[in-house]
């Protein structure tokens, strides 16, 4: 039987016009890539803008998707900002194959620090929408690249050079 790779994404939730063809494509190559040797599984904890992305191409591919909900001890959809995000956050976990709903953390940054951390510790590989710049906050980008390689999680950092975040 053939062995399923599993991968995480990490990113930005804002992410600037110029870098969505460049991480839609980068993304898309991980996702053939791994699938030339096997099946592949994808896990995003739905947030906006890198992990919408990641889930929607995964779905789009016919790659199953694991949903990782961060315990923030509130409604972690209406943390999600707007409207159209929250109706895309639904869409999206009514899709997937799979949900993880995680323990209840002190803060939700904790508890968005935790689901990367769980989506590192329980993939193959992770794709980082990353602008290099160090993390604004507990459980950013950043730092759940860092903990990935820490770890030893191969990690693909996807970014448009000179690209700057809103």
């Amino acid at each position: 039987m053939e062995r399923t790779t599993r991968i995480g994404v990490t990113g930005h939730r804002d992410l600037p016009e110029p870098v969505l063809e460049c991480v839609s494509a980068g993304i898309l190559d991980e996702f053939s890539s791994q699938g030339a040797s096997g099946p592949v599984e994808a896990f995003s904890a739905l947030a906006a803008g890198a992990d919408q992305l990641f889930a929607e191409l995964a779905l789009r591919g016919g790659i199953p998707l694991t949903a990782v909900i961060p315990g923030t001890g509130t409604d972690y959809e209406g943390q999600l900002g707007s409207p159209a995000v929250r109706h895309t956050f639904r869409r999206l976990l009514l899709a997937c194959a799979d949900r993880v709903d995680l323990p209840v953390e002190r803060s939700p940054e904790e508890a968005y620090a935790a689901a990367g951390r769980w989506i590192v510790d329980h993939t193959d590989r992770l794709v980082a929408v990353w602008d290099g710049e160090p993390a604004r906050g507990v459980g950013g980008t950043g730092e759940i690249v860092a903990y990935a390689s820490r770890v030893g999680v191969p990690v693909r950092v996807l970014w448009r050079p000179g690209a700057r975040r809103p």
